[in-house]
């Protein structure tokens, strides 16, 4: 399975069976699906492992109903067929449950049994607003296609902890380290490294990036930076690769920005990089989709100004009709990153 090179190059995990039915086992294990009852929306592309394994393969494990979309992209469609068939799980990403929201309502989703999102961070603002719309809450959960992919998720049918990417699930062990390797005490932040039979083998003919990625002991760096909890609930802070350095000499995490952008009611998606400066350190920039063309960069500014200190305030702003974005709705740091450098700027229309 190539991975989504939302930081580089794409790799290619090399996946066991072994490792993909580890992976089914433990999410049975985790949401307990009835056997030969189930009807699963196959809305995500099943070529790739989110979509494969928590959809094609546990459907099959199970004896289920899969009911295949083509085109996830026609909304219409998509939901004739959410209340024609009545699927009991349902798989979305981010991008896809925003998209579903402004046409949906409760009864669309009346015997829906699990509504589980990943593929990319799922702002909370999108989850408050699911559940009152549909009566759902989204089960958010977390994974790699390194690890087949899922390593935490939110609870079933219980507290969906705000923010949190969830548990561990069976099977799964999970620590925060620091640039060492070595474990950090509760609630720091630092890297999150897994480990689990679900856990690959290498990175196909590449020997460097494999060992980069496995640890000794059976360990896997996700490259994420992350905390947890003394309940054991781990939020994901950021990319390793995608933290800005400040002038001022602070780290600075753009999902924490993007939040904060997201915040303001006509922002629909928000990016946020660093760029390069002669001393080393970074300035930050902020690309945003909105709703109004009236919004203009300085009202962002004085909403970020509310939240954020001065040395996480984005010193540019860019508006654009959309973002770069993976297949499963990732947004493309990396292509912004090439496109600033190569001076590309795509303005809304």
């Amino acid at each position: 399975q190539y991975t989504g090179g939302t930081t580089g190059v794409s790799k290619g995990a090399e996946l066991r069976h072994r490792n993909l039915t580890a992976n089914i086992q433990q999410l049975i294990s985790w949401f307990a699906p009835a056997e030969r009852v189930e009807t699963f929306l196959a809305a995500l592309p099943l070529f790739h492992v989110f979509g494969m394994t928590v959809t094609q393969n546990i459907c099959l494990a199970v004896g289920g109903c899969m009911v295949l979309i083509p085109d996830p992209r026609n909304i219409p469609l998509l939901l004739t067929v959410l209340r024609k068939k009545k699927p009991t799980v349902v798989t979305l990403v981010p991008a896809l449950a925003r998209k579903l929201l402004d046409h949906c309502d409760e009864k669309d989703f009346s015997a829906t049994r699990f509504v589980i999102c990943g593929g990319s961070a799922l702002p909370y603002e999108l989850l408050k607003k699911f559940k009152e719309r549909t009566g759902h809450l989204i089960i958010e959960g977390y994974g790699l296609s390194e690890a087949s992919p899922v390593t935490h998720c939110n609870i079933p049918h219980g507290l969906s902890v705000k923010r949190s990417i969830g548990l561990p699930i069976a099977n799964t062990e999970a620590k925060i380290v620091d640039e060492k390797g070595q474990e950090l005490p509760m609630g720091e932040i630092g890297e999150l490294w897994v480990r689990g039979p679900q856990v690959m083998q290498g990175y196909w003919n590449n020997p460097v990036e494999t060992a980069t990625a496995l640890k000794p002991d059976g360990w896997l760096a996700t490259g994420d930076i992350a905390r947890a909890d003394q309940d054991g609930f781990f939020y994901i802070v950021d990319r390793k690769k995608d933290m800005i350095l400040s002038t001022s000499g602070f780290n600075v995490y753009p999902s924490e920005v993007e939040q904060v952008l997201m915040l303001h009611r006509h922002v629909i998606e928000a990016a946020v990089i660093g760029i390069q400066l002669r001393d080393g350190s970074e300035s930050i920039k902020a690309f945003v989709v909105v709703t109004a063309d009236s919004v203009s960069a300085n009202d962002l500014l004085t909403h970020c100004r509310r939240y954020l200190a001065s040395y996480k305030m984005p010193r540019k702003v860019e508006f654009r009709t959309e973002l770069p974005k993976t297949l499963l709705g990732k947004t493309l740091h990396r292509v912004l990153r090439v496109e600033e450098r190569t001076h590309v700027p795509l303005q809304r229309s």
